[in-house]
């Protein structure tokens, strides 16, 4: 049979009240009788009884997470930076992936809710007011990640607009005259959410206004293909802009095999800043995307929420762009 935290405070004559500030670190209790406490539950091999406690204090210590994949850095640092700061405050993940599939994202969703996860942190892929008016209904503390929904549900992320934007003046600063912007999301805007990635093309668009530089825009998944047949037709100095490391990173690799160095013959530039470029030569000029910050962010604005307490709705976490050596 195991043992209980009344067991416990019967054998160190103390309330279940001091075993519990003990157990769970709590103020208000002589350091002796806490090490007495902690010295009694360590030699009977005490763990707490989890169910029992969310059915009396209606919490599960658990948070539940969507994002698209873990195969992206992106989204693999952000689990990780998430469950880290989740360990300190006590609570376990419940990681689930929903590989861009909206139906599937709406039953994880429902799954994790039927579990009574104290929380949710979403990186969506629906969109619509049908999908806000779900999530609203859900009666769950959640905050959303990247691909805002309205300005109704808690979201963080960055000002992707103004780093696009940004992003386009340090390629103008090194005298390019052609930018082809690589956003191959742009080909699912009609069935998926890809909010980040319409503001990078909003502000990359917007920032060439008026400018004497030619443009184009490569929309669609099969990009590689796309770039080598611009490549014949590049007669000014070019730069790539991708709206993402991955592809930058992809078509770096594919431009080296066809023997064409960047930036000798062509400038490119990613966006995200993930943790892998550290060991890519040359350096990808990137924008950064704090993503480890804005984790953390997001944990401990879902723990104000679980709390009742109130918070921004629309948390923007400062970006960095990142010169590099490929432009």
């Amino acid at each position: 049979m195991s043992i209980t935290s009344k067991d416990i405070a019967r054998i160190c004559g103390v309330s279940r009240g001091t075993v519990d500030r003990a157990l769970n670190n709590k103020p208000r209790i002589d350091p002796k009788t806490k090490e007495k406490i902690l010295k009694v539950a360590r030699e009977l091999n005490y763990r707490p009884d989890l169910v029992a406690r969310s059915l009396a204090k209606g919490e599960t210590m658990s948070i539940g997470v969507v994002v698209f994949d873990i195969r992206n850095r992106y989204f693999a640092q952000l689990v990780n930076a998430i469950e880290k700061e989740a360990k300190k405050y006590g609570y376990l993940l419940n990681i689930t992936l929903q590989e861009k599939d909206p139906e599937m994202e709406i039953k994880l969703i429902d799954n994790l809710v039927a579990r009574r996860v104290d929380g949710l942190i979403i990186c969506p892929v629906n969109k619509s007011n049908n999908f806000e008016k779900y999530l609203k209904n859900l009666k769950v503390p959640l905050i959303v990640i990247g691909n805002m929904v309205s300005q109704d549900i808690p979201f963080i992320g960055i000002d992707e607009y103004q780093a696009a934007r940004d992003a386009v003046q340090l390629i103008l600063s090194k005298n390019y005259r052609n930018i082809v912007f690589v956003c191959p999301p742009l080909h699912d805007k009609e069935k998926e959410n890809i909010y980040s990635h319409e503001q990078r093309y909003k502000g990359f668009t917007d920032e060439l206004e008026g400018k004497d530089i030619h443009y184009e825009i490569i929309d669609n998944w099969d990009y590689i293909n796309a770039v080598d047949k611009l490549l014949p037709n590049l007669s000014e100095k070019t730069a790539l802009l991708c709206s993402g490391d991955t592809f930058a990173l992809e078509i770096m690799k594919h431009l080296r095999k066809k023997n064409i160095y960047v930036p000798n013959h062509i400038g490119i530039m990613g966006f995200d800043g993930i943790d892998i470029l550290d060991y890519i030569t040359p350096r990808l000029a990137t924008v950064y995307n704090p993503v480890d910050t804005i984790g953390v962010h997001a944990f401990k604005n879902l723990i104000k929420l679980i709390k009742g307490e109130q918070i921004e709705k629309q948390v923007f976490i400062e970006y960095k762009v990142l010169e590099g050596e490929s432009l």
